[in-house]
């Protein structure tokens, strides 16, 4: 089985969110970045974790940025990868990285193609979709469980209240969440192997943006807080009614 895992770098849970050029672009000053987590820990370690299963497995990786994603292609390629592919191109737009992601997609013929529930970063959730539409294949997303029978797949959702099981044949793409994995530290061994797998890099097709992002905004700064005494209920009441209007 052939299968490709698409990958996004997103910030650090941790980094500082700030906007510059007149608030149209996200300031990457001193930013750390990182795999996507839903990409890594999910649909990367579940694709290595298939290809342990079965040796004749290959997992290809691919993701669209510039010359500062090779560092977390190349510790996709520590987790399990076989190849690395970067699509030389800074794009934020679902339809233009789900567009050259299906480009390379159609050229590999996979069998199998994994994205994350979504980015942490834009939260778009989208991509994975359009993938599949530009592709004519089975989408199922939010899926946290997969197991293989031949060629045709088991795949768990949960749903409000419950669990969605599907069957599907290959090939198709699929959505991971929580669940379908866990979480996976390279090791020394496939850090040093990492080195000396194949990262290529391609140019991107031409595209046209579906959507312009014209502006980012901060949320507002939260009012600060005002504690009550026991005692105060009537203060408190005339603060609800008169002030907050609330009641």
């Amino acid at each position: 089985m052939k299968i490709l895992v698409t990958i996004s770098k997103t910030p650090d849970t941790t980094s500082k969110v700030a906007f510059t050029d007149n608030d149209t672009q996200y300031d990457t000053t001193g930013v750390q970045w990182i795999i996507n987590p839903y990409d890594e820990w999910y649909s990367l370690v579940k694709a290595v974790d298939l290809k342990e299963k079965d040796a004749s497995h290959i997992v290809h990786i691919v993701t669209v940025g510039d010359a500062s994603s090779d560092a977390i292609l190349r510790k996709a390629l520590a987790i399990g990868g076989d190849e690395a592919i970067r699509i030389n191109k800074i794009s934020t737009e679902p339809f233009d990285i789900a567009s050259q992601i299906a480009h390379i997609a159609k050229e590999g013929n996979y069998d199998l193609i994994f994205t994350g529930k979504e980015s942490i970063d834009y939260n778009a959730a989208s991509v994975g979709a359009i993938l599949a539409e530009l592709l004519e294949l089975p989408f199922v997303p939010l899926s946290n469980k997969l197991t293989f029978n031949a060629s045709v797949a088991t795949i768990s959702r949960e749903i409000e209240g419950g669990e969605e099981i599907n069957e599907v044949s290959l090939p198709f793409v699929i959505g991971t969440t929580k669940g379908m994995a866990e979480q996976r530290i390279p090791n020394m061994r496939g850090i040093m192997a990492a080195r000396s797998k194949p990262l290529k890099v391609v140019e991107p097709i031409p595209t046209e943006a579906e959507v312009e992002i014209i502006q980012y905004e901060l949320p507002k700064a939260k009012s600060g807080v005002k504690l009550f005494e026991p005692g105060q209920e009537s203060e408190l009441v005339k603060v609800l009614h008169e002030t907050e209007k609330v009641i």
